[in-house]
């Protein structure tokens, strides 16, 4: 595929993520505003991961045989139609509703981006295409809550909702405009259903290894966000400005180096990136609690952006190999996606249980010890499987020899 192609998805995929940055500020106030307490807005939360999670490998693998760029402009479409329903919402069952549709979409977005840039990565290049993708989420999703909160500020509720549908619209149109009706696959031949796809997946040691470690990555993103403020009020920083800028200094971190690492993934040995990324996030996360300073705050969250940026790209680059051998990119991505909502998911909820029973520090400490462990478990499951490849590929040129 040109670079036409990848510049038009990676500029609509920034301007769609950019779009649901925007509304990450105000969507728990409106949500107030409609009477939601603590549960209701949890549920409001709940919802689109829902239909994210069981929709993503369904879509994905859906992607390997029908194309993905109808996917793509239908999740799209739904963004927009997404935000031009939040503000006429009466109820938090209506508000609920909504947020699946936009749980569905989602999963009609990411995932099917990511399979079309593993598509087009040539081989020995996964790392790098995917750190491009990497960067244009980060810098939407990092953007989004500036330019939501300066529209909330100044023209109120509706009109974030109403950018939103704009720029969602918008890259549909891009979409529609720039990418080819029909992509070549070059793994008709793994085409299977989902149910068949996902059995040899984890059947597959190096496959499974790949999503229990990007299952366990994922587990301190919720807790590294969500519960800050908590930590960072103990130490006499309670400003919510400090906060979102502590916050941002990781996720620029994390964006300034996805290329680098990218690159370093198709370069050197990913398994030995990937060993040194999972524990400089477990060092960073655990560390977070035992911050007093501003400066310290800052330096723990770059740090957890460099960790997030060697692993990112690593496993990203891993899944798009395991995809186009054996399963389809849009299979193996829509999976991929599931295992970091998953992630996602259980972080936040071994978070909270600890913060309720044994204290806030617990909410860094758990999810800190959940990477390592589980991690761990994942890599030694990829340095096994790639182990018996080399040695299955010594035994076959050894034969070569000998005949």
């Amino acid at each position: 595929m040109p670079g036409r192609t990848l510049i038009t998805l990676l500029l609509s995929i920034f301007i769609a993520l950019l779009g649901i940055g925007i509304i990450v500020p105000v969507m728990p106030i409106y949500a107030e505003t409609l009477g939601a307490g603590g549960f209701a807005l949890g549920m409001i939360i709940a919802s689109f991961s829902v239909s994210r999670c069981i929709l993503q490998p369904i879509i994905g693998n859906l992607s390997d045989s029908l194309g993905r760029k109808r996917f793509l402009i239908a999740g799209l479409l739904i963004y927009a139609l997404v935000g031009l329903l939040i503000p006429e919402a009466e109820s938090i069952q209506s508000l609920i509703f909504i947020r699946l549709l936009h749980g569905m979409g989602s999963a009609m977005i990411v995932p099917i981006a990511m399979a079309y840039v593993s598509q087009m990565a040539p081989y020995g290049h996964e790392g790098r295409y995917m750190s491009f993708l990497n960067i244009a989420i980060f810098s939407g999703m990092g953007c989004g809550p500036i330019i939501g909160g300066i529209f909330f500020d100044t023209l109120g509720f509706k009109a974030v909702f109403y950018m939103m549908a704009a720029m969602s619209f918008l890259a549909a149109i891009l979409i529609t405009a720039n990418l080819p009706n029909r992509e070549e696959t070059k793994s008709i031949k793994l085409q299977a259903s989902l149910l068949s796809s996902m059995k040899r997946m984890v059947a597959n040691r190096h496959t499974r290894g790949v999503l229990i470690t990007r299952y366990a990555t994922m587990t301190a993103l919720v807790p590294s966000m969500a519960f800050l403020p908590f930590i960072m009020t103990e130490s006499g920083y309670s400003s919510g400005t400090l906060v979102g800028l502590v916050i941002a200094c990781r996720t620029l971190v994390n964006a300034a180096l996805q290329f680098p690492c990218g690159k370093l993934a198709d370069r050197y040995n990913k398994l030995t990136l990937l060993f040194i990324g999972v524990w400089v996030m477990v060092i960073a996360t655990s560390l977070i609690p035992e911050a007093e300073k501003i400066t310290s705050f800052f330096l723990i969250y770059a740090l957890l952006g460099c960790g997030e940026a060697i692993v990112w790209p690593t496993l990203a680059a891993y899944a798009s190999l395991d995809g186009r051998e054996n399963y389809g990119h849009g299979t193996m991505m829509g999976v991929f996606n599931l295992a970091m909502s998953g992630g996602v998911f259980t972080g936040a909820l071994l978070a909270g249980y600890s913060m309720d029973s044994i204290g806030l520090r617990w909410a860094f400490y758990i999810p800190a010890i959940t990477i390592a462990t589980i991690a761990s478990l994942g890599m030694a499951l990829i340095y096994r499987a790639e182990r018996q490849r080399s040695e299955a590929l010594i035994s076959t040129q050894g034969d070569k020899v000998h005949k």
